[in-house]
């Protein structure tokens, strides 16, 4: 059947009235009940009855581009509208991948073209798209090929490779240290670029709050805990509880959720103005200039919230009635220790953003090429799964390696409100922990930080996905 239907439709000659004919027996093979509609069942099974390949959710997605007068089916001019429009974004599509207007794509135009989306893949992996395409095993994709494989796939260009990969807006584990979101021109011009940062903070907003019982644990003991005082979980949440209630596992969850949208807003626009003073080549980002920009977004993203970094650790430890709220802390703080100690431990902080940001990078890209290397066979889809697994092993590895730096800047943030506590520069401070309770004294509160971890990533996840249906983003 399958050969039948390519010998009908995928031929170089089409006068309109011809195309017209083929749309009208295609419909006919599709509508099964003979109802002079096609819904999503019908699309489905049809099309697999044909040989034809499409994406997960591609008949769904067919259906509800096309369906106009929103009935769950499309009728004959609907599909033929559908089907003609589409063809004419994929002939654009192969026309922008045809770089030397000889009328076929080849790796390397594959190649070229994944580059400027800031995506670099070797020879061979370049090569395996190509075949995923290529029908008659000339290593070379012409317009019909081209056709056959996209047009009953929604996709229309290879962005989709880089969008199926993003990872920063959709997971939120407590760090903003990670490198921000890559965004098309497309996405920038139709304004979906707000939306995904909308529900990334949305997403960690409910994220952060879910889990600030186990953050509020780590940093209490982060600043508390020491080999004479040694916490336990256990004691740790027993003492929460005597202290202030249940409520109390709550403090400073506040602040922590209000600074992701300051922090979200002002990291994104410093980074697309980074990103262009750093690239080599106009439209053009390397990975270590992704990197450079990224992690100066951060720091400008974070110099501008720092205060309210303190302001968390000190509403985190705070006991009952030491502060009525943000602003009575703020002003208190203001008071007895100035300006200045609103950026305590800030140097800390900074060189945090390197070893996290880079490794969560690097880790990163390294598990999708490996995925898109040796699975990447039909689709550059991975899946929820895959794609939460990556991104929660990047984001672990960046927190291992910047954790101590973390350690210290909670400590120096928090000084001046423990009882008994000397004032220190960051260099004393390291070496005081390392002398009284060795290397793995820089690591204090990082069971309940992992602990957090998976919860986080899977609240996250869930809400951006809601948030996502309700903004009208498009997978």
């Amino acid at each position: 059947m399958y050969q039948v239907v390519r010998k009908l439709f995928f031929t170089d000659c089409q006068c309109a009235e011809d195309a017209s004919t083929k749309y009208e027996d295609l419909f006919a093979k599709l509508d099964t009940n003979k109802d002079g509609k096609v819904d999503v069942s019908e699309l489905k099974a049809g099309l697999a009855a044909m040989g034809i390949k499409t994406g997960k959710g591609a008949a769904q997605k067919i259906v509800s581009s096309g369906d106009q007068d929103k009935d769950e089916g499309l009728d004959f001019n609907e599909f033929s509208k559908y089907l003609k429009e589409h063809e004419k974004k994929l002939r654009l599509t192969f026309k922008s991948l045809d770089k030397n207007n000889d009328g076929r794509i080849d790796f390397m135009e594959i190649k070229q073209s994944l580059a400027e989306l800031g995506m670099e893949i070797t020879k061979e992996d370049a090569e395996k798209i190509l075949k995923s395409i290529d029908v008659d095993g000339t290593m070379t994709v012409d317009w019909n090929e081209w056709r056959e494989h996209f047009l009953f796939n929604p996709a229309t260009n290879l962005q989709d490779i880089i969008r199926y990969w993003k990872h920063t807006t959709v997971l939120d584990i407590g760090d903003s240290l990670a490198i921000p979101d890559e965004f098309t021109e497309e996405e920038k011009t139709t304004g979906m670029w707000w939306k995904q940062l909308s529900a990334g903070a949305m997403a960690g907003a409910v994220s952060r709050t879910g889990t600030a019982p186990l953050d509020r644990m780590k940093v209490f003991m982060q600043v508390h805990s020491s080999k004479s005082n040694k916490i336990s979980l256990v004691s740790g949440f027993k003492q929460m509880l005597k202290e202030g209630g249940v409520t109390s596992l709550w403090r400073g969850n506040g602040v922590n959720v209000l600074k992701i949208a300051p922090e979200t807003a002002i990291k994104f626009m410093a980074y697309e103005q980074y990103k262009k003073l750093l690239s080599s080549e106009p439209g053009k980002v390397q990975t270590h200039e992704r990197f450079m920009a990224g992690s100066m977004a951060g720091a400008t993203a974070q110099t501008a919230i720092y205060p309210m970094e303190v302001m968390k650790t000190r509403l985190t430890l705070r006991k009952t009635g030491q502060y009525s709220g943000m602003f009575d802390c703020a002003k208190k703080i203001m008071k007895k220790e100035g300006v200045k100690a609103f950026y305590k431990g800030y140097i800390p902080n900074i060189l945090g953003i390197i070893p996290y940001a880079g490794i969560d990078l690097a880790v990163y890209e390294s598990l999708k090429n490996l995925w898109l290397s040796h699975y990447a066979k039909d689709t550059a889809n991975p899946g929820v799964l895959v794609l939460l697994g990556c991104g929660t092993i990047s984001s672990t590895c960046g927190q291992l390696a910047s954790y101590p730096l973390a350690l210290i800047r909670t400590r120096m943030q928090a000084q001046a409100s423990v009882e008994g506590s000397e004032q220190m520069p960051m260099n004393r401070m390291v070496k005081k922990i390392l002398e009284k309770e060795g290397f793995f004294g820089l690591y204090r509160g990082i069971l309940p930080n992992f602990m957090k971890v998976i919860p986080a990533v899977s609240i996250s996840y869930v809400v951006y996905e809601y948030m996502r249906s309700g903004l009208g983003i498009q997978k």
